[in-house]
């Protein structure tokens, strides 16, 4: 009986063997790197948001390694561990995990909410990189930043060529208007067939003085000055509360021409609550310690970020955009079920040195919004019955104006 009981066990635990590896084989196919374009574009899109001012596609080291290849280097369930926590699977004592956060300076990976096909999705982006044949760069325009600065001084060049030509012009046509009444005077003046009378037309000399006393003349300009005093007063009203083009000072000179234009940062990576809460949220000086704990550390602007944190102040960022608190808006609602894109309302902040209010956000300018954009329905079931009753009455899409989107209590409230 005690026999047949260990034996019992034996198959047991053989079984139990066999069945975790078959177990390990099955997630090991479904966390494989896949070869379908939109895998691998919903990869390029997370990773450019979210990894990009770490790490390149290629070989070339930014603050972490490169990742040409990083398929091939670690099976999938150890990448997903490494992506999602990194600390962790140091801790853990795992040797490879170890040898990387020691060969960069013990710099700390941030750790990423990432489901498991989006990490599989990131990965596979960077394996259909890695393979593709590289690129030759385009030789750079010395003194600029490439060929559309070179063409944009070549147009203000030719603009400045044309206005003097066009004043040179009128200058010739002057001095030979001129010329032709000086001649025309005199020979008129040299005739014997010219009358008195005629000869006093002539010589007329033009009185200024009996235009500025005429009263058309005080009448025109009394009109036109009416005018200029009157708009510059509308255009005064109208634009109280309105800061569009406003470029406040900040207290360290941050260029986003720099980490958004030529790092390509995505927006989210410091603004981080711009898909999950009301407000954008400003980035903590530790946002900025994930990279300048290695990078410029010596440069007097991020010293400020060093002071900061010692001091246990945060930095005193200037606010930009500030709607008025009886607006009522929220990021997520706009920016994530919305599918509204940053520039949209914020304009090229990737080539902004200083950034500045680019949009008026002013009430006309978001109801005109909302009366022109469709409703983002894609893979959002809360909208279906919505849309279906809409294309019942209607062959236009739908629009935000037709759910309530010109309500008043959709943003005072």
């Amino acid at each position: 009986m005690l026999l047949n009981y260990k034996v019992s066990i034996k198959v047991l635990a053989k079984f139990t063997i066999i069945f975790g590896i078959i177990l390990n084989s099955f997630q090991s196919n479904a966390q494989s790197v896949s070869t379908d374009p939109a895998v691998i574009a919903a990869g390029k899109a997370l990773f450019e948001n979210n990894c990009t001012q770490c790490h390149g596609v290629s070989d070339e080291v930014v603050v972490g390694p490169g990742l040409k290849g990083v398929h091939s280097r670690r099976p999938m369930p150890w990448l997903i561990k490494w992506i999602r926590n990194s600390t962790l699977l140091i801790n853990s004592g795992d040797a490879y995990a170890n040898e990387i956060y020691n060969k960069f300076g013990k710099t700390q990976m941030q750790s990423f909410d990432f489901k498991d096909d989006e990490i599989v999705a990131i990965v596979s982006y960077i394996k259909d990189e890695s393979e593709k044949a590289p690129v030759a760069a385009a030789a750079p325009v010395a003194g600029g930043s490439g060929v559309q600065q070179v063409a944009s001084t070549q147009d203000n060049s030719s603009i400045n060529y044309i206005l003097i030509l066009f004043i040179l012009i009128l200058v010739i046509i002057s001095v030979v208007l001129v010329l032709i009444i000086s001649l025309i005077s005199k020979y008129l003046n040299n005739s014997t067939s010219i009358s008195e009378i005629d000869r006093e037309v002539i010589n007329t000399k033009f009185n200024l003085s009996s235009v500025y006393n005429s009263k058309s003349f005080k009448g025109i300009v009394t009109f036109v000055f009416v005018l200029i005093i009157g708009k510059a007063c509308i255009d005064g009203l109208v634009g109280v509360g309105i800061s569009q083009g406003y470029a406040p000072t900040q207290p360290i000179a941050f260029s986003h021409k720099l980490h958004a234009g030529e790092y390509k940062i995505g927006c989210n990576y410091c603004h981080t609550g711009v898909y999950k809460s009301k407000s954008a949220s400003i980035p903590s000086a530790n946002i900025c310690m994930n990279c300048h704990n290695a990078i410029k550390q010596e440069s007097p602007e991020i010293q400020k970020i060093y002071k900061a944190i010692s001091s246990g102040r945060p930095i005193e960022w200037v606010r930009v955009h500030n709607l008025p608190d009886l607006a009522n808006f929220n990021h997520a609602t706009h920016a994530k079920v919305g599918g509204v894109e940053c520039k949209n309302c914020h304009g090229p902040v990737e080539t902004m040195e200083v950034v500045q209010q680019y949009s008026p956000l002013t009430m006309g300018w978001c109801i005109n919004c909302h009366r022109e954009t469709a409703v983002n329905g894609k893979d959002n079931h809360y909208y279906d019955a919505l849309m279906a009753a809409h294309a019942k009455n209607s062959k236009e899409p739908m629009k935000v104006k037709d759910i309530g989107g010109l309500e008043c209590s959709k943003c005072h409230y």
